[in-house]
C-alpha cells in the first residue's frame, strides 16, 4: 500500500490486506456496510438470487437476506423512487441501475426528488442513497451499454458524483458515500471492473480477463469524499482525469517518459480544486482527459475553473482529451476512447507552448 493510500486510513482501523479487483472491493464494501449497519438495503435489477449481473453483490443476500438485498422490477423510475423514499424513512438504501445507459428514467427522481429533499424540507428529511452504476465502455456493448453520463449529475445541486480507478479506492469511497446523507451517484468504471488493462490501451482485449488486482485493506476503512488522489507527482505539466482514463494517461506519460503531476480526482462532486490549484501553480500546463463526449463534458468545467483561477500560471492553454461528440460506436469503440496517439499529440503540442 503507498503512503498516500495509508494516509487516507484512520490508524486504528489498518488491518490485514488482501488482492481484489474492482468487483470484489465493491462487494467487500457493500458487506462491511451491511454488517456494520443493519439499515444498509441492496436494491436493483439482479441483484439478490443472482448477486448481479456483474457480481458486485454476489453473496449478499444469502447473508443478510431477502430482506435486505432484493431484486427489483426492470423500472428504474421506480427503483430510484422507492430509495428516496427508504432514506426519508431513515434507512441507507443502496440502489443499483444495471447500466448507466438506464438510468434515464430515474432522472426526474433522481432530480426533482432526491437532489431537492434536504433543501425542500429545510433539514427535516434527507435522502441517504447511494446510486451504484457501471458506466463507460470496455466491453463492447455499444450505444446502450457504454454511455458516460456523468456530466449530467455534476449539473445538479444536491447531488454528488464520485468515480473510482481502483479497486482500494472503490472499497474506501462506497463506504464514505453510504455514510454520507445527501444522495451520491457512484459509477463504476467496468472496462477496469477485473484490474487496469496492459500497455497502451489503445487495441481490443479480452473484457473478463483477470488482471493483477489491488492491495485492499481488510475491514472497515473511509476515503473522504472530495480529496483527489497523486497518481505520479511531476512538474513537466497536470493531467487532471478519473475512472479508466487514470490509468491510461499514466501508461501514455510513462511510455513517453514525461513526468507528469496526474491527478485522479476520484470525485467531480464535490471537487478538490485546491489540488488542482496547487498542482498547476507548480507546473503550468493543464491536460484534460476524459471517456465521455466533448461538448458540455465534465472536463469544459475543469477547464473554465483551472482558466479562472489559475490563468496568471499557465503558460499553455489548456487541452481536453475526450470521446467524439458521437452516438456510442460499437465497432469502432477502440477509436473512441482517447487512446495513446491523442492523448500523446496533446501532451507534445503543450509542452511546446
Amino acid at each position: 500500500m503507498s503512503e498516500t493510500q495509508t494516509k487516507d486510513l484512520p490508524a486504528t482501523e489498518q488491518q490485514g490486506e488482501r488482492r481484489l479487483n474492482m468487483i470484489e472491493a465493491i462487494n467487500d464494501a457493500l458487506d462491511v456496510s451491511m454488517g456494520r449497519d443493519d439499515d444498509v438495503v441492496v436494491m436493483g435489477e439482479d441483484v439478490g438470487y443472482f448477486g448481479g449481473v456483474f457480481r458486485c453483490t454476489a453473496g449478499l443476500q444469502d447473508k443478510y437476506g431477502k430482506t435486505r438485498v432484493f431484486d427489483t422490477p426492470i423500472n428504474e423510475c421506480g427503483i430510484i423512487a422507492v430509495a428516496v423514499g427508504m432514506g426519508a424513512y431513515g434507512l441507507r438504501p443502496v440502489p443499483e441501475i444495471q447500466f448507466a445507459d438506464y438510468i434515464y428514467p430515474g432522472l426526474d427522481q433522481l432530480i426533482s426528488e432526491a437532489a431537492r429533499l434536504r433543501y425542500r424540507s429545510a433539514g427535516e428529511y434527507v435522502a441517504p442513497m447511494t446510486v451504484r452504476s457501471p458506466f463507460g465502455g470496455g466491453i463492447f456493448g455499444g450505444q446502450t451499454h457504454s454511455q458516460s453520463p456523468e456530466a449530467i449529475f455534476t449539473h445538479v445541486s444536491g447531488l454528488k458524483t464520485v468515480i473510482p480507478a481502483t479497486p482500494y479506492d472503490a472499497k474506501g469511497l462506497l463506504i464514505s458515500c453510504i455514510e454520507d446523507n445527501d444522495p451520491v451517484i457512484f459509477f463504476e468504471p467496468k472496462r477496469i471492473y477485473n484490474g487496469p488493462f496492459s500497455g497502451y490501451y489503445d487495441k481490443p482485449v479480452q473484457p473478463w480477463k483477470k488482471f493483477d488486482a489491488s492491495v485492499v485493506p481488510e475491514g472497515y476503512y473511509k476515503i473522504p469524499l472530495g480529496k483527489a488522489r497523486h497518481v505520479t507527482e511531476g512538474d513537466r505539466l497536470t493531467v487532471l482525469a478519473y475512472g479508466t482514463m487514470v490509468h491510461v494517461v499514466e501508461a501514455v506519460c510513462r511510455e513517453k517518459g514525461v513526468e507528469a503531476d496526474i491527478l485522479d480526482l476520484r470525485t467531480l462532486v464535490p471537487l478538490d480544486i485546491e489540488a488542482i490549484e496547487a498542482s498547476i501553480e507548480r507546473t503550468g500546463r493543464c491536460l484534460i482527459v476524459h471517456e465521455a463526449t466533448r461538448t458540455s463534458g465534465f472536463g469544459a468545467e475543469l477547464s473554465a475553473l483551472v482558466t479562472e483561477r489559475c490563468f496568471y500560471h499557465l503558460e499553455a492553454p489548456v487541452e481536453r482529451v475526450t470521446g467524439f461528440d458521437t452516438p456510442y460506436p460499437h465497432s469502432l469503440e477502440w477509436a473512441y476512447f482517447p487512446g495513446p496517439i491523442r492523448i500523446g499529440e496533446a501532451i507534445d503540442k503543450i509542452l511546446k507552448d
